[in-house]
């Protein structure tokens, strides 16, 4: 769709922590379901360290206790990075587990949303005959 832009307001009505992540997730899945063609869909996670220890999808009292909050979104086909937030700065070997951490989440809910497209396209296809 050259010359064409597409915007997306997502409202969030109650936050427990990873709004940015969710709100991604719930664009991707709006644009899928639009059926807007894509190259891929882009999944995000928030993850982070408390008492050193990797921690995905922070609530709001993990996010809130001052360790290391980190934001990414990944293009899950492609295995590439398309968002990294990070609100602190974290040790080399941390940062490599904690993104280790975040890329599996962000796959596994690339999962989680195809699964939830095909089972929404075979209930539109049964309905239209």
């Amino acid at each position: 769709m050259p010359c064409s832009q597409i915007d997306i307001f997502v409202q969030v009505l109650q936050a427990d922590g990873g709004t940015r992540s969710a709100c991604i997730n719930a664009a991707t899945l709006a644009l899928s379901d639009a059926g807007i063609p894509m190259r891929d869909i882009v999944t995000s996670c928030s993850d982070g360290c408390l008492c050193s220890t990797p921690l995905l999808d922070l609530n709001y009292i993990e996010d809130s206790a001052g360790g290391p909050d980190v934001t990414v979104g990944i293009l899950s086909k492609m295995d590439k990075v398309t968002l990294l937030q990070m609100d602190a700065k974290l040790p080399m070997d941390t940062f490599e587990n904690v993104m280790g951490l975040a890329t599996e989440g962000c796959k596994a809910i690339a999962t989680y949303i195809l699964e939830v497209l095909l089972e929404n396209t075979k209930r539109l296809e049964c309905q239209r005959g």
